[in-house]
Formats: structure tokens, C-alpha cells, sequence
């Protein structure tokens, strides 16, 4: 299941195909769209914004494309013209003379202005995304502590949208291992410094899997290196303290940790 790192990198590549550029045919599957196929047809796609795992696509005209990939949908970049062969159904073709971007199987899309974007129930929902660069460890602090998340289990919390959106199953344990936390442990119990230190945490590690593509091999670029510290790493060696990670299943979900080191 794609977390935060993946959806931005995704919607990064959408950018960079059509950004900018004058759209020259625009489709739609669902009916209720249709009247905006034409609408859209010369304007610009400005920018695309990620929320968790829901993108927003910004017209040059103001109005706004709400999708949701949920289990099924998938983004797909091809040249302008190009018809993919493929069973999967096609919902939304956005296309400039250079490129199209061709959304396939997803349902939850929408068509909104301004005041549908502020008022959609889902975007009120979700958390600030962690890779909102304008979101700061402060503020993920004082989340934590708010009356709303201070006394719930990290394991659950950590995968819970309305907290910070874009965090996941390994954005999860990583987080904790960096932490040197306990999936049990609860915001109300930590000291200033393991607050502190989970809340960097909380937007250094999907950041850093961000910036170099979730590889397992040395990017120059970048000079850090994103790695899974314990996620699918049961059994072995904790690189920190050199205890053995273990795997249970926390809400509902695989969980990998170091009892060791995670106290």
C-alpha cells in the first residue's frame, strides 16, 4: 500500500508531464464530469497538491480535480494521443500536445471550487501531510499533546490520517525505532526529549524516504540514506543496540520493533 513518500513522487511526475502547459482535450468517465471537459479545455493544470493519500489537481481557472486512488486507482503518464492497452477502466484523461496523464479504476473523484475544497468532508478529516515542507516539528508537538491524540497508543496513532496525513504501516515502525519508543507507549507519558525526538521523527523519516526515493542503495545526491531499520528485518540484528527485532501484528497491521532498544 503506498504511503506519503510515494503518492508525492507520483504526483511529481504528473507535475512534470503536464504542469504549465495549455490542456488541449480533456475526458471524463463519470457523467456528472462531463460538463467540465470543455471547461477545462486551455487552461493549465497549476500545480498538484498531496493530502495523505487524496490529490488535488489545481486549474489555472480555479477549479479543483478531488481524487482518491483508494485500493484500485493508479496514475499513469503516457505521450499525447497514446491509448494504453490495459483492462483497467479509465476515469480521467488530462492532456497537453506534448503528454497526457490518464487516471485508471479509481471512483472517489470530484470536480470543486474554492469553497468545496475548505468544505469537503474528507479533506477536513485529514491531518497536516507530512510533506507539507511548511509544516514544522512544533507543531506535530503539540498535536501529540492535544487533548485529541495525548493518550493514544502510538501503534494506532501513527496510522491514523487524522493525526499527520501520509504516514503508514512503515513509515510507522521506522518512526518508533528512530524514537527508541515503544508501540505502546502514549504522548502523555513521554519525557520533553522523547517528545522532541518523536516529533522530528514524524517528518524526518517520510521526508528523507521522499527525497531518495525509498532506495536501499547509497544516493550521492542527497548524501543521507533512507533504509528500513527494522521494517521486514524479523529476526535480525538491530543496527543500533544489536538486539533482535521482532514482529507482532498492531492494529490490525504487521509491526516490526527491537524490545531492546525500544523500551
Amino acid at each position: 500500500m503506498p504511503e506519503g513518500p510515494e503518492i508525492r513522487r507520483a504526483a511529481d511526475k504528473l507535475e512534470q508531464a503536464v504542469a504549465g502547459k495549455p490542456l488541449t482535450h480533456v475526458w471524463f468517465a463519470f457523467p456528472e464530469l462531463k460538463a467540465f471537459e470543455q471547461t477545462l479545455v486551455g487552461e493549465r493544470v497549476e500545480r498538484l497538491e498531496t493530502r495523505g493519500k487524496a490529490l488535488l489537481t489545481h486549474f489555472s481557472n480555479g477549479l479543483t480535480l478531488y481524487s482518491h486512488n483508494q485500493l484500485y486507482g493508479v496514475w499513469r503518464v503516457v505521450k499525447a494521443g497514446e491509448i494504453p492497452q490495459t483492462t483497467r477502466s479509465l476515469r480521467v484523461r488530462l492532456e497537453t500536445a506534448e503528454a497526457a496523464v490518464l487516471l485508471y479504476s479509481a471512483s472517489d473523484i470530484e470536480m470543486l471550487n474554492a469553497d468545496g475544497v475548505a468544505a469537503h468532508a474528507f479533506l477536513q478529516r485529514v491531518g497536516p501531510d507530512v510533506l507539507d515542507m511548511s509544516l514544522t516539528a512544533q507543531t506535530v508537538k503539540a498535536r501529540l499533546l492535544s487533548p485529541r491524540f495525548r493518550r493514544r497508543q502510538f501503534s494506532g496513532l501513527l496510522l491514523d490520517q487524522a493525526f499527520l496525513a501520509g504516514l503508514g504501516n512503515y513509515l510507522r515502525v521506522e518512526i518508533l525505532w528512530q524514537a527508541q519508543l515503544s508501540p505502546r507507549h502514549k504522548a502523555a507519558e513521554l519525557s520533553e526529549a522523547q517528545l522532541d525526538a518523536l516529533a522530528e521523527a514524524c517528518l524526518a523519516i517520510p521526508r528523507l524516504s521522499y527525497q531518495t526515493r525509498g532506495q536501499g542503495n547509497e544516493n550521492k545526491h542527497h548524501g543521507a540514506l533512507f533504509r528500513f531499520e527494522v521494517f521486514h528485518r524479523a529476526g535480525k540484528k538491530c543496527r543500533r543496540c544489536g538486539g533482535i527485532i521482532e514482529k507482532t501484528t498492531l492494529s490490525s497491521r504487521p509491526f516490526y520493533w527491537c524490545p531492546a532498544c525500544q523500551q
